[in-house]
């Protein structure tokens, strides 16, 4: 295994600076609700968010396309300068330039099939005070409602003793997402309806199952706000809304068995 790179918090900049641009110059419109659940205390100088031990938090991110985590953290940045730390699958990682990202900025590689090691580092990077983003349901929703989530945002949130900052996207998925490639048309001008929901503390001795119930449902309010709101009514039978809001997506029941069946693949592709 190759030596890692140290990390550099100019690359993370970068990257950030040339997602702020995107947004812009595609001119699409960041709709946030619940901005007051954010800390009100972080210290923040410029660019730079104080980072201090026990002050983090897991941000849980629904993920029904490709490029919400890219607006959540556009929303985590304008607010807090926060330098979030992602879990990147071993199989993205496997590609030299994201692994490379992943040294210089920090981010958590996974490996879906044996996660031990990168909920270890990730524990870590919490009681160092790191943001760490997670996308819980650990794959993309093609129903476009909120999956059955995995229990590692719960476990990590309670033992490293921080909260976890519930945060819903809606519209990201109209841009790109399984079986629907990016192109100019979908991204331009398309609006991003984004939810923060109030924290969520845990405590370490409460049912992990239930927890994790309770934030699956959290973040399920969190998309039915985004829909009510959002400033575009979608035609009837629209591919982008779920089956139970008049949409053509498969039901949650459908996707259950595609799942499956994506899962004993990761055994492989890690």
């Amino acid at each position: 295994m190759p030596p890692k790179r140290r990390p550099n918090k100019y690359v993370y900049r970068s990257i950030v600076f040339a997602g702020v641009a995107a947004v812009k110059l595609f001119r699409v419109k960041v709709i946030p609700t619940g901005l007051e659940h954010l800390p009100q205390d972080e210290v923040i100088r410029g660019l730079n968010r104080r980072v201090e031990p026990c002050k983090g938090a897991v941000v849980a991110i629904t993920h029904f396309g490709y490029l919400d985590f890219v607006f959540a953290e556009y929303l985590l940045w304008r607010q807090l300068k926060v330098h979030m730390r992602f879990l990147v699958t071993k199989k993205a990682a496997r590609k030299k330039f994201v692994a490379a990202v992943c040294d210089w900025c920090e981010h958590v590689v996974v490996d879906r099939s044996n996660g031990a090691e990168a909920y270890t580092e990730s524990v870590e990077k919490l009681h160092r005070g790191d943001y760490l983003a997670v996308l819980p349901e650990a794959g993309v929703s093609r129903s476009f409602t909120v999956r059955q989530l995995k229990t590692g945002a719960v476990r990590m949130a309670a033992e490293a003793g921080v909260p976890i900052v519930p945060v819903s996207v809606w519209g990201g998925h109209r841009m790109l997402t399984r079986g629907h490639g990016l192109s100019l048309k979908a991204v331009w001008k398309t609006p991003v309806r984004i939810h923060i929901g109030e924290p969520l503390k845990i405590d370490p001795s409460a049912p992990v199952a239930e927890e994790t119930a309770r934030l699956q449902e959290i973040l399920q309010a969190g998309i039915d706000e985004c829909i009510d709101t959002y400033p575009e009514k979608a035609p009837d039978g629209a591919w982008w809304m779920p089956a139970s809001r008049g949409g053509s997506a498969m039901t949650p029941e459908e996707q259950v068995v595609l799942d499956e069946a994506d899962r004993a693949k990761y055994k492989i592709t890690g």
